[in-house]
Formats: structure tokens, C-alpha cells, sequence
């Protein structure tokens, strides 16, 4: 396998309300950032990660291109997920060998239209989907039963969101939530702060491989693993309260042994079962960022965790993190990228 890292990560600073740009705009003062932060104005290969659904138009990622100067024509990718999965596609191509430096982004507007009722989309077409039941209402189910089961109580999922919304107002790029007020539900047992914001952003990160590494950082986030694994489409199949696969992900990226873990949890209750899901104990500090529940750009939020996570290892704060993203509803897709500021950690 070759050695790979995350050598560069930038990210917009985030927004709970339309700003009047499009996502084209959104994504052009990241990709500036990450050209000028590396001093490379082409890569080997892009790959990007965005939802045609949230812009209500099809192959809305082709526009996005125009921020690259994609000309004279570069080799691109596009996956219809996070941007963390086109950064396992970027991965994947430089264990190939034929590239030394990758590009790959992430970006969604979530506030031009109803992400809930968006969000059905995904569902199985034929029994799920045309009952109209929303990401919300399917979380509540699963934290009702992943409390019946733990024992858990809604002052634990209280204090997952003043954690990370505290943690969030230390981070420039996030949305500074106030601390959790109020006892109206949102979908019980979830309260409106259990509840990731919607948010709008974009992100990018460079991967590069070998000596290309570090000749482009001072201390690459070096990936000693990556995985990702899904859960059973239908709901009813699945036990809800565990999350086997962020499991078998961890366990196959290498995840014993972090100090810090960035997690994609969109709801409180996400951040306690992937907790157990990944053997994080007491002394791994989680979501120092503030996570999800700070700021949820859709599309980005899942590449941004491994971005944070990469950002520790490039400052020296960490010498082992995680970056976790999820897809689909109730954790049902898991990918775990571990990652260590030396070359031959595993």
C-alpha cells in the first residue's frame, strides 16, 4: 500500500440562512484557499461530493467545476454522497499509483429548500419513502429505543449538544449556538437541539502520496486506515440501538488507540452509540470542532470531520485521530478514516 495523507483541509465559514450565493460561490473561495495553502494549481485527480436533489437540478456538481479551471481538461470523479466518500475514491486512486496529489470537496445549500422532506428521497422508493416519514422522526425512533435499551436519559443527550455547541462557539467556522434552552420537542425524545442546524458550506481537502506529502506539509495526517461499511436498507431489520457497521469499519480502520475522534453525528443520540460502535473511551476527546450539531452542511459535514481531525495531527495537538462520516438514516452508512503523524503507525 502506499503511503498517503491529508496534506491541506479548508473549509467556508458556515451559514444557518441563505446568503445569496450559489453553490458555485460557495465553493470557489475554498478551492482558492486549498490552491494557495499547497501553492498547486492542478492535481492528478478530483473528486467531489454533492446532492443534485438539494439544488433541485440534475448533475449540479458540473457547475462547481467551473471554480477549478478545468481547463485543459483534468481527470474528475463525482460520488452522489458526503465528501468523504470522494475522498475514499481519491484514496483508492492513489493506491494505483499513476497520481501523486489528489483534490477532493464537498458542498451543499441545505437552506433553499426543506432537507426534511428532501431526505425521504433516499428511502426505499416502495414501502418507505411514500409514507413521507422525515431523518427526524426515524432518529427520534432510534434514540427512544437506544434509551429503553442503555438506559440513557434525555439530560445524557442534553448534555452531547451543550458539549458540542460549546465547543463550536471556540470554532470560527461554525455557527456559535447558544447553550440547549427549552424543553419543546422536536420529535420525542429529541429536542430542537438534539438536532443537527441546517447549515451551508463547502469544504476541500488535498490527499497526497510518498515524498509528495511531505514536500507539501510539514507534518501530514499520514491515513493508516480507511474503511466503510453500510447497514440493511430497510429499518426493520436492523437493531437500532448499536451501530454494526461504524463497528466493523472501526475495527478494520484501526480505530483502538485515537485521542481524538471527530464524529458525524447529526443527532445527540448518534454521538453515544458511535461512541460504543468505536471503543471510545473516556480519555478520546470527541468533536473538539463541535461536530455536526455546530454546523451540517450537507454534503461537506462527513469530509469536514476528517478535515478537523487531520488539522490536529498538522498542528501537533495529536499524534492519532479519526474522522468518521454517516450517511443515510439512523447511521445506516459508516465510514472510519484513521490517520497518524507518523508514516508507519498502524
Amino acid at each position: 500500500m502506499r503511503d498517503v495523507a491529508v496534506v491541506a483541509f479548508a473549509q467556508s465559514h458556515h451559514s444557518a440562512e441563505d446568503q445569496g450565493l450559489a453553490e458555485t460561490e460557495m465553493v470557489l473561495p475554498v478551492i482558492t484557499e486549498i490552491k494557495e495553502r499547497t501553492g498547486l494549481s492542478r492535481f492528478g485527480f478530483t473528486c467531489s461530493g454533492s446532492c443534485d436533489y438539494l439544488q433541485g437540478a440534475p448533475f449540479a456538481f458540473v457547475s462547481a467545476l467551473d471554480t477549478l479551471g478545468a481547463w485543459p481538461p483534468i481527470s474528475e470523479s463525482h460520488v452522489e454522497m458526503d465528501g468523504a466518500w470522494a475522498l475514499y475514491e481519491a484514496w483508492v486512486k492513489l493506491q494505483i499509483g499513476a497520481i501523486d496529489t489528489a483534490l477532493v470537496y464537498g458542498f451543499g445549500k441545505s437552506s433553499q429548500g426543506d432537507v426534511r422532506a428532501i431526505m425521504t428521497q433516499q428511502l426505499d422508493p416502495y414501502h418507505l419513502a411514500p409514507l413521507g416519514v422525515d431523518q427526524v422522526s426515524m432518529a427520534a425512533m432510534q434514540a427512544r429505543a437506544y434509551m429503553d435499551k442503555a438506559g440513557a436519559k434525555e439530560d445524557d443527550l442534553r448534555a452531547v449538544a451543550a458539549r458540542s455547541r460549546a465547543s463550536g462557539r471556540d470554532n470560527p467556522f461554525a455557527l456559535h449556538l447558544p447553550d440547549p434552552d427549552g424543553d419543546d420537542y422536536d420529535v420525542a425524545p429529541l429536542h430542537g437541539y438534539d438536532v443537527a442546524p441546517v447549515t451551508d458550506g463547502a469544504a476541500a481537502i488535498v490527499l497526497a502520496a510518498g515524498d509528495k506529502a511531505r514536500e507539501l506539509c510539514e507534518r501530514p495526517a499520514w491515513i493508516t486506515g480507511i474503511d466503510h461499511r453500510t447497514e440493511p436498507h430497510a429499518l426493520g431489520v436492523r437493531d437500532l440501538t448499536r451501530s454494526e457497521s461504524a463497528r466493523l469499519a472501526g475495527e478494520r480502520a484501526g480505530a483502538a488507540g485515537v485521542e481524538v475522534a471527530e464524529l458525524h453525528a447529526q443527532f445527540s443520540h448518534e454521538e453515544l452509540i458511535l461512541r460504543e460502535a468505536l471503543g471510545l473511551g473516556d480519555g478520546v476527546t470527541v468533536n473538539p470542532s463541535g461536530g455536526a450539531l455546530s454546523a451540517n452542511p450537507v454534503m461537506a459535514a462527513g469530509l469536514i470531520r476528517i478535515g478537523e481531525a487531520a488539522s490536529r495531527i498538522h498542528d501537533g495537538t495529536a499524534s492519532r485521530a479519526l474522522g468518521h462520516a454517516a450517511s443515510g438514516p439512523c447511521l445506516q452508512q459508516n465510514l472510519v478514516c484513521v490517520m497518524s503523524g507518523e508514516k508507519n503507525h498502524g
